[in-house]
């Protein structure tokens, strides 16, 4: 892509995010917008590019979904995993998939129990249809991405495109955050997740998709060979998403982006020639020197709040006896109701209720795996173990990704701290699933990895 098209395009979502900061409806109107012009577009694209097409509107709206959700920018909570699911089965009418992929059926098969066992206890109301949608709309929708994503094939250039629109709507998102927290002295005064630096919305979720493009642009920056103006432009914006990422004090999606990034480098290095090894060791000593500046930049605008919030302290400096701020007693929670309702599980949505009249604490799920086993029982459990397994039996017989790794580590660790609150893992998990073509030997495909 051309610097002035990649320029404009930022120029463009940097104006988005002042126009929905001064004028809020804006989110909902662009919303409206880009959700018939995606769908335009997938229709009439020709066949043999219309799963980039789909790759790349999915993408792009996952990239802009807390974005949206923190503005009331959709017409439904959940709107951008039902939009997902919309396009992925446009997709899957237009172009067949691959027969192993059926496995991912039966993981949607699977869940179907946990419904008639919520039914049973709740009744025809009301709660059982939220019930559905909250906890069933991202798992559905991870199911339909990878049936659709499963050996399907798409250029290496075509994959960058799609990171590309994934990071597109997280810059508004971040400019936003600058314009909605222009004092954070204000804003920081403990070391808990922060509400204030996060837009108003989740800092579990917002840090989560701030990860994401750090990921992103990681990539460009280690894989680009644009002028140095080009490279800047994505260490400036790295620099900028890792800043606002550490200030929600969420430490979760950070961390899982550093490992992402550790184990893109890795690969990416076994896998190139000496003269772009030599270009990634230059390239890593730039990197390390701008986190470390976000890193102390980041410690002074916070007081050195954040530095406690890493190290695992309170405001005083006392350390904390529970790393996991609570999350430990959930799964805890989650896996003994497993243990109690081994076969069926207790139901969809049911984790939630339950807890409330067991403990008197209402508090949803941050894991996935345990509610899922909860919920479903042993259906639940061999659910969880189609989607644990078959991405990596699937990378035994093709090592063309060079994202696997990368992207099979965010929607595992992701539904770990976040369960499936956004549609990003479910997505992320299905783009592990691509087989990806080269069309320069730049990156030669070695089976060694």
């Amino acid at each position: 892509m051309k610097l002035s098209v990649y320029f404009k395009l930022l120029i463009f979502h940097l104006g988005l995010a002042l126009g929905v900061y001064l004028f809020k409806p804006l989110a909902l109107a662009y919303f409206l917008i880009i959700t018939p012009f995606f769908g335009y577009k997938i229709l009439m694209a020709p066949k043999k590019i219309k799963s980039f097409y789909v790759l790349f509107a999915c993408a792009y709206l996952i990239g802009a979904e807390v974005f949206l959700r923190m503005n009331d920018g959709t017409i439904a909570y959940e709107a951008i995993k039902y939009l997902v699911i919309v396009l992925m089965v446009i997709g899957l009418i237009s172009n067949s998939f691959s027969n192993k992929a059926l496995v991912y059926v039966f993981y949607i098969l699977l869940l179907i129990p946990g419904i008639f066992v919520a039914v049973s206890e709740m009744g025809f109301e009301t709660n059982i249809r939220k019930a559905i949608a909250f906890n069933l709309s991202g798992p559905i929708c991870l199911g339909i991405t990878a049936i659709f994503c499963y050996k399907r094939s798409i250029t290496f250039n075509q994959m960058k495109m799609v990171l590309l629109a994934l990071l597109l709507p997280l810059v508004s998102m971040t400019f936003y955050l600058f314009l909605y927290t222009p004092n954070l002295q204000e804003a920081i005064t403990s070391t808990e997740s922060n509400f204030a630096t996060s837009g108003g919305f989740g800092p579990n979720q917002v840090a989560t998709v701030l990860g994401m493009g750090m990921f992103v642009l990681a990539t460009r920056f280690f894989m680009s060979k644009e002028g140095l103006l080009y490279r800047l432009i994505d260490l400036f914006l790295l620099g900028i998403l890792t800043y606002r990422a550490l200030i929600t004090f969420s430490r979760g999606g950070v961390l899982t982006a550093i490992l992402m990034i550790v184990f893109f480098i890795g690969i990416y290095y076994l896998k190139v020639n000496l003269k772009t090894k030599f270009r990634i060791k230059l390239s890593l000593v730039v990197f390390l020197i701008m986190v470390f500046f976000t890193w102390a930049y980041s410690s002074f605008q916070t007081s050195g709040f954040i530095e406690k919030r890493y190290a695992n302290q309170d405001a005083a400096g006392r350390e904390k006896e529970d790393v996991t701020t609570g999350r430990t007693d959930l799964v805890t929670f989650e896996f003994n109701e497993f243990i109690d309702h081994p076969f069926l599980g207790i139901g969809v949505g049911k984790v939630k209720e339950v807890r409330l009249n067991e403990t008197g604490v209402e508090a949803a799920s941050h894991n996935e795996m345990s509610r899922i086993v909860a919920e479903h029982g042993l259906f639940g459990v061999f659910a969880f173990l189609i989607l644990l397994f078959t991405p990596l039996l699937l990378r035994l017989k093709n090592k063309t990704n060079l994202f696997f790794y990368s992207f099979y580590l965010f929607w595992l660790l992701t539904i770990n701290h976040s369960a499936m609150r956004i549609a990003a893992p479910a997505f992320i998990y299905g783009l592990c699933l691509l087989t990806i073509t080269y069309e320069k030997p730049s990156v030669p495909r070695k089976q060694s990895v």
